[in-house]
């Protein structure tokens, strides 16, 4: 039993390990430019973990409730789970993409970066 629990969380680890290190991927890449576009790259870096980390209901969600069908050896319940978190998902992406620029100054105004620094 804790083989079979072990084996299912190492990969839910090691993704859960691979966001930040995004992050600091992109800050060591961009390291010969100028501040200005390193204090970009972390900007972009805090929005994107905000948006990535507040989509953790909908994985969540759907796992336990996927997980009780699977148990339940219903097929057709997994595919309404499916297709629920895919429309929940991609509704809010489009909303997202239409929103993108009002939802980008709301961010910078939050984290309060100086109008200069804005492109």
């Amino acid at each position: 039993m804790n083989r079979e629990i072990l084996r299912l969380a190492i990969p839910n680890i090691l993704s859960n390990i691979s966001v930040p290190l995004l992050s600091s991927v992109d800050t060591a890449l961009m390291g010969r430019l100028s501040e200005a576009h390193i204090g970009a790259v972390g900007l972009g870096s805090m929005i994107f973990n905000f948006i990535y980390w507040n989509f953790g209901f909908l994985r969540m969600g759907t796992t336990g409730i996927t997980a009780q069908a699977f148990g339940a050896k219903s097929r057709s319940d997994m595919l309404h789970t499916l297709l629920r978190a895919l429309v929940v998902g991609l509704a809010v992406a489009a909303l997202l993409l239409l929103l993108q620029g009002p939802f980008g100054r709301v961010s910078f105004y939050l984290m309060n970066v100086p109008e200069g620094q804005l492109g």
